[in-house]
């Protein structure tokens, strides 16, 4: 039996400057992950079949069919590098669905992960950046799970050289649905201007406005979240989730303690960044 974590991921800043032809958005953002997540585990199978069960708080909100990105992962993983090998995999499902922290695409990155331990594949073997991207725009950040500077679609990664690791953050979510693709949409077409990496704290999320029309809780945990004094406070890619980010563990684990006794309905998640 083999382990890994889904990190939850964030955009720290995220910039839209351009919508494509494709009807894809030119994006720039800076990428961070949390030290907590979904959970996956996976046992062998010799017979090359893989299968997949879902437990966890947010069971009930995912399915297990063969478009589940888990799923999908691993078969691209076994067409990639030709092994005969299977796996029944777990996944412990403990983020939100579809709330802007990269779960779907966090756990098909997990899973590739997971599986090229499980099946002894020798990594340099196989084009990984290919097999990520071809599982969706996020999944190639969420394979390496550390800070990265996005643009394209998010799908150009460039390494940044940030402090980070170890910084408090406190997730909040309204379990409210917030559709990514009806906020996109909703983007009102202004280039805004780039994204400095360096100085993300000075950035922004320009999807922020449109995800607050269709979810306005979102404007309610915003104000929520910096009425805790943080040293920052936004929404991550397309929403409903929004940070914060503390100076302390102490300060962090306070804010989540009085947002969740005074809004029970909330998903609230107390981490650090990795």
């Amino acid at each position: 039996m083999r382990t890994e974590t889904a990190h939850a991921k964030l955009n720290l800043a995220l910039h839209v400057r351009a919508r494509r032809p494709d009807g894809y958005h030119e994006l720039e953002s800076l990428f961070a992950f949390c030290a907590d997540g979904d959970g996956l585990s996976a046992a062998p199978r010799e017979d090359g079949a893989v299968t997949l069960a879902i437990e966890g708080p947010f069971a009930d909100d995912l399915e297990a069919g063969a478009d589940n990105l888990v799923l999908r992962a691993a078969h691209a993983l076994q067409q990639a590098s030709g092994t005969q090998r299977g796996a029944d995999i777990r996944l412990d499902k403990r983020l939100p669905v579809a709330s802007g922290i990269g779960g779907g695409s966090a756990d098909a990155a997990a899973a590739l992960r997971l599986l090229v331990r499980l099946w002894d594949l020798r990594p340099m073997e196989i084009d990984f950046p290919a097999v990520a991207a071809s599982l969706g725009a996020d999944v190639p950040a969420c394979l390496g799970a550390r800070t990265v500077f996005g643009t394209g679609i998010g799908d150009r990664l460039e390494p940044v050289e940030l402090d980070l690791e170890g910084v408090p953050v406190l997730l909040v979510n309204p379990l409210v649905p917030c559709p990514t693709g009806r906020v996109f949409q909703g983007w009102d077409g202004i280039d805004r201007g780039p994204l400095d990496p360096m100085d993300w704290r000075r950035g922004r999320n320009d999807l922020a406005p449109s995800a607050i029309a269709l979810v306005p809780e979102i404007d309610e945990i915003l104000a929520v979240l910096r009425a805790q004094l943080p040293v920052l406070a936004r929404m991550s890619g397309s929403g409903a989730t929004c940070f914060a980010l503390f100076a302390g563990d102490a300060e962090r684990d306070a804010a989540a303690r009085r947002i969740a006794d005074d809004h029970p309905g909330w998903w609230v998640m107390a981490t650090s960044l990795r």
